[in-house]
């Protein structure tokens, strides 16, 4: 009888750095530090270069699995990025997603062929690799501060657009350093990629949304795979038709994660594990990747293209790119220094490798040490930054306001609503602030502690409301109009003076 499986060593080592890489994340994330850091240190010192318990040295594997990766995260950024988010963001983000892109690759291309001893087509391709955001990077980094909702919006929308238009340049540009270029299919391949995109993830989305929303599975653990079916039939199809997935898989996120409201917590909640895990997987897989004993040679270098990209040729793209918009000063800064680069650039850098490009180890080289100037600058210090230039936010700006959580067997939903300072209820008595009709106030969750409501209690920033909708459509929505004081059911403006000792 066989003593074990080839595979069990594989899920003891990847276990055992699962365990270590989440239990830590905690501790950067308290001290600020990006755990994508982290994990990029845990895969270089368990690679070839390192301890070499793990040999990994393929880069078209890493391509592949990397791609997969980005897809999950990519759809975890679409489910959270709010419809009206999007309508506000997108003029500017838009044109940092594609514009921006180009002006970025272009600028850092020159300065590399100008400051460094390299070929032009060596320039270009570390100007197209890193000329775009990172969603992995960005994604992680919102999720642990504070800015307003529009410049969140701008950083996220971004992000999630733009690498599109980063896999083409770069595409474009390694098949002109490889000499088999042709501009007419260079061409239809921009075209292609964004319309058919678009087009994909816009009609899976909603079919999606059709079926979630009216399908009837055996379980609640059910609705979250079906969901992620539907960002994997939003890929697939985009690609086989000429598209670009990356972006199909976002907008199908974005479609999802706005009108499935009954089910949109345990989706919400099942991709955003799902997506920490292939952030982790991601970063570790990229550190076997490199080796560290070749950074030290392109240490200069790489820094040189650092400052470049994150001094030179990203706020001056902002700047560009936004002067339709006026956007303030403070906010343009922001927007230029929450440009993260991490495991996007990465990932195309394996392109030039895969097609054997003469100095493509050189170019990953480069790229890999930009990642982690970007993550360890900008990273560490993007909550110091806001805070200085004070465009905070006193909440974050993808928290819902109003969460329906579907009650079994009955058709009502108990929705949790979270009080914040620039809610109009807020400082309220609730009897000056009554719930839309067919809803009822049950409980109040505050600080650890339960209130049962009456209408001299008054309304505290912080409480959680526990509220009964007898009627689920749109029951989170209306909630949320409730609070913010908007439409039809809007309360009266002025707040009047709460009691001294308030109820509960």
């Amino acid at each position: 009888m066989s003593d074990g499986l080839p595979v069990d060593p594989v899920v003891l080592i990847a276990a055992v750095l699962l365990a270590f890489a989440v239990l830590v994340a905690g501790v950067t994330r308290r001290v600020q530090t990006p755990s994508a850091l982290l994990f990029l240190g845990i895969g270089m010192l368990v690679g070839d270069d390192g301890l070499a318990i793990i040999q990994l040295s393929d880069p078209s594997v890493v391509q592949n699995l990397g791609v997969v990766a980005l897809l999950v995260i990519l759809f975890d950024g679409g489910l959270t990025t709010k419809p009206t988010d999007l309508r506000r963001a997108a003029g500017p983000a838009s044109l940092l997603a594609t514009v921006g892109v180009l002006l970025t690759s272009a600028i850092t291309a020159f300065g590399v062929w100008l400051l460094l001893d390299v070929e032009v087509a060596t320039a270009a391709l570390i100007g197209a690799v890193v000329g775009s955001t990172d969603a992995a990077a960005v994604f992680a980094m919102l999720r642990g501060i504070r800015l307003p909702r529009r410049l969140a919006a701008i950083l996220k929308v971004e992000s999630g657009a733009n690498d599109p238009i980063a896999i083409v340049i770069t595409l474009t540009v390694v098949e002109f350093a490889v000499g088999g270029a042709d501009t007419a299919n260079v061409l239809q391949l921009a075209l292609l990629q964004p319309v058919v995109g678009i087009a994909v993830g816009g009609g899976i989305g909603m079919l999606g949304v059709v079926v979630l929303r009216r399908v009837r599975l055996s379980a609640d653990a059910l609705y979250p795979v079906l969901a992620l079916a539907v960002a994997g039939v939003a890929y697939g199809l985009a690609a086989m038709l000429g598209g670009s997935g990356f972006f199909a898989v976002y907008l199908a996120g974005v479609l999802v994660g706005a009108k499935v409201d009954r089910r949109r917590r345990s989706i919400r909640d099942f991709h955003e594990g799902l997506a920490n895990v292939a952030e982790i997987g991601l970063f570790l897989m990229l550190g076997l990747l490199v080796f560290p004993t070749q950074l030290p040679g392109v240490a200069a270098a790489g820094l040189l293209v650092a400052v470049l990209l994150t001094f030179v040729a990203r706020p001056i793209t902002v700047l560009l790119c936004l002067l339709p918009f006026r956007l303030p000063p403070r906010e343009q800064a922001v927007l230029g220094w929450g440009g993260l680069r991490g495991a996007v650039p990465i990932v195309l850098a394996t392109f030039p490798i895969t097609a054997g490009y003469e100095d493509a180890l050189y170019v990953f080289d480069i790229v890999f040490f930009v990642v982690l100037v970007s993550i360890l600058l900008q990273g560490t210090t993007i909550t110091k930054v806001i805070e200085w230039l004070g465009v905070t936010s006193s909440r974050r700006a993808w928290a819902p306001v109003a969460e329906a959580l579907p009650l079994d067997d009955v058709d009502a939903d108990l929705v949790e609503a979270m009080l914040t300072d620039d809610l109009l209820v807020a400082g309220r008595w609730l009897r000056d602030v009554p719930l839309p009709s067919g809803m009822l106030l049950v409980a109040i969750a505050r600080d650890e502690q339960v209130v049962v409501p009456r209408g001299d209690t008054v309304l505290l920033s912080g409480d959680v409301l526990m509220i009964i909708a007898e009627d689920p459509r749109r029951a989170a929505d209306r909630i949320t109009a409730w609070a913010r004081g908007e439409g039809d059911i809007a309360v009266d403006r002025a707040r009047p003076e709460p009691p001294a000792v308030p109820d509960g």
